[in-house]
């Protein structure tokens, strides 16, 4: 029992954490250099990636067998942010090269574009095991990495794939089905939450809303 209640403890604690972190207000990242005090800020997208690519900051470090940082077009207007890597990006790391990832490039090309027009990332760098949904301590340990990945790239548009990134970046518990189809706002960056599409697979008569939130962004790029 008390096993237990520490694990709810942990997991309060770190939901409070997160919200103080995406709102970039808070003290948590002076915190998070001062556990690290011989750490080198990035000032690059570059630097970055080389930063993140040695990670410890949480447990997924030891069952990765790579980051998966992103990849992409460093000056792109559009920026997707999915989920997490699953087992073909934790092999290959790199995002969305699986089968949901080869419909991200389907949409993509119908959008008129390549993916290396664009970037894309996840709000995880490293793959929970199974692919289970990331834990609080894990997008607490991750979501600076997101942050300086879009401030780095300043983005005209992002487009969050599937109820995780999306509720995560825009910090609600609004349902996904709720949320996409309606621009919202990042930092002042506009922001198109839709189905992953991962859930397409499994759900193709929903693809028509999806290319219904990709007119709209197409419209606004």
């Amino acid at each position: 029992m008390n096993d237990e209640l520490q694990d709810i403890v942990k997991g309060i604690k770190s939901y409070v954490e997160l919200e103080k972190a995406m709102g970039f207000k808070e003290s948590f990242f002076s915190r998070a250099e001062e556990r690290k005090p011989g750490l080198l800020r990035a000032t690059c997208l570059e630097d970055l990636c080389k930063e993140v690519s040695s990670c410890t900051e949480c447990d997924l470090h030891a069952t990765r067998k790579n980051v998966v940082f992103g990849a992409g077009n460093a000056k792109a207007k559009l920026v997707f942010i999915g989920e997490a890597p699953g087992h073909d990006e934790d092999i290959q790391g790199l995002p969305f090269v699986g089968k949901a990832g080869q419909l991200l490039t389907k949409i993509i090309e119908a959008m008129g574009m390549k993916r290396d027009d664009v970037y894309i990332a996840n709000i995880l760098k490293c793959r929970p095991p199974e692919n289970r949904t990331p834990l609080p301590a894990e997008i607490l340990a991750c979501c600076d990495n997101v942050r300086r990945q879009i401030e780095f790239i300043n983005p005209k548009m992002i487009v969050t794939l599937g109820k995780f990134a999306s509720q995560t970046l825009l910090k609600t518990e609004t349902p996904i089905s709720a949320l996409r189809g309606k621009f919202r706002s990042y930092n002042g960056i506009k922001v198109m939450p839709t189905f992953h599409p991962a859930y397409l697979l499994r759900n193709p008569d929903d693809k028509k809303l999806v290319w219904e939130d990709m007119k709209k962004v197409m419209k606004e790029l």
